[in-house]
């Protein structure tokens, strides 16, 4: 597996999209407010999200699905 990708898939890579995302959700609410506070919110969610099922986004664009197997090339 690619390295990002690896990572990404792994515990820890997943804990950190995890804790990204609720950092990101409480400057949202704390600092910015308003529009641009609902934007971060949201932001924060999709990290956590995407971290808390083990989604990596980025992968199809490595050759992975979105679980991290690799796609074969035909």
């Amino acid at each position: 597996m690619d390295g990002f990708v690896g990572f990404m898939q792994s515990a820890a890579g997943r804990l950190l999209r995890m804790i990204v995302g609720i950092a990101l959700i409480g400057v949202g609410i704390a600092w910015v407010g308003g529009v641009w506070g609902a934007v971060v919110v949201a932001l924060g969610a999709v990290f956590f999200l995407v971290g808390a099922l083990g989604i990596c986004l980025l992968a199809p664009f490595f050759g992975y699905t979105l679980t991290g197997k690799h796609i074969p090339t035909a």
